[in-house]
């Protein structure tokens, strides 16, 4: 149930309960269920793939085609999460660690570990 006013976070809260929902479907007749089958290489696989054409369409200027891409992109992102066994609080709570903090400190402080 999608709606103009939906944030990014709750789209993507109901794509991962979806996701979650599936993964016991058939995967004859389920993409989603078809991909986590493959594990989490499969889905690393296609997340690569479309993270590329997410790639693309962002130099090629296309607002809408970037837009359909990253939606593919974060699709792939939460099948791949599941695949892993890596909820998504879990990338939350990484996302929620670093808020506030300067994205080259953060990274310095990752080499340094």
């Amino acid at each position: 149930m999608t709606n103009e006013r939906d944030t990014l976070g709750s789209a993507l809260d109901r794509l991962a309960a979806t996701i979650e929902a599936r993964r016991g479907a058939d995967p004859e007749t389920s993409y989603t269920a078809s991909l986590l089958a493959g594990g989490a290489e499969r889905c690393a696989k296609k997340f690569g793939e479309e993270a590329t054409e997410t790639v693309i369409a962002a130099v090629s200027g296309d607002a809408d085609a970037l837009a359909g891409e990253a939606a593919d992109a974060l699709y792939h992102l939460l099948a791949l999460l599941a695949a892993a066994g890596v909820p998504p609080e879990a990338v939350a709570a990484a996302l929620a660690r670093r808020e506030g903090v300067s994205g080259h400190a953060e990274k310095a402080a990752r080499k340094s570990d």
